[in-house]
């Protein structure tokens, strides 16, 4: 697998052996990393205006001093960084059974220590690819809301009705404005909107829901 551009992969442990040798493996892959020696540095680092421009994910160790790496995860779902920031769990063995309850919740995966360099680049290369399409679904659904908040209020009302199925006849009996408003509102809505019918603005908001 091509190593995905402009990727980040942050190391959060606070065992500098860790750090280190995970930080190695990512530059042998052609992975940049930063690392953090504990979950507060990491929360210092992305708390505030952080938002995620390019894909990447998080290696997180689950047992650290007085913000744990679960306690970090419940910050990183408060901040809506998930899914653009994927979480793999450094665990051990004790550690799994809590850890897999907290993948159902959205962490994408754990790795239990010591672990397979491969097996570990390998989900981290899927991780990176996972932010990706959730950084391209999340661009999409920002440029559409931006789209629509360039409707004026008649606008927003006429396509509201378009989309619900009704002719140009009964959005202009509804609104109470002549069919001929309506067609100018409807044309508008469409160039503004990017859609060439109400078939695809439908579907086009469906996507945004």
């Amino acid at each position: 697998m091509e190593p995905i551009q402009n990727a980040t992969v942050y190391i959060v442990d606070d065992d500098a052996g860790v750090r280190d040798a995970l930080a190695w493996l990512l530059r042998s892959r052609r992975l940049p990393s930063e690392s953090f020696d504990c979950a507060e540095a990491f929360d210092a680092r992305i708390s505030g205006n952080f938002s995620v421009q390019s894909p990447s994910c998080v290696l997180l160790d689950v047992r650290m001093g007085a913000l744990s790496g679960l306690a970090m995860f419940d910050k990183l779902i408060d901040y809506g960084l998930q899914p653009t920031l994927p979480v793999i769990f450094l665990t051990g063995h004790a550690d799994v059974p809590t850890v897999v309850a907290t993948v159902k919740r959205g962490a994408f995966d754990f790795c239990e220590k010591p672990f397979s360099d491969n097996a570990l680049v390998d989900r981290i290369e899927q991780a990176l690819q996972h932010s990706a399409s959730a950084l391209a679904q999340h661009n999409t659904a920002s440029g559409l809301q931006a789209r629509l908040d360039g409707l004026t209020d008649r606008e927003r009302d006429v396509m509201r009705l378009v989309v619900g199925g009704l002719p140009n006849k009964l959005v202009a009996d509804q609104l109470d404005i002549s069919v001929r408003t309506v067609e100018v509102h409807r044309a508008r809505v469409f160039d503004k909107m990017g859609v060439k019918s109400a078939v695809e603005l439908a579907n086009l908001l469906r996507d945004l829901a």
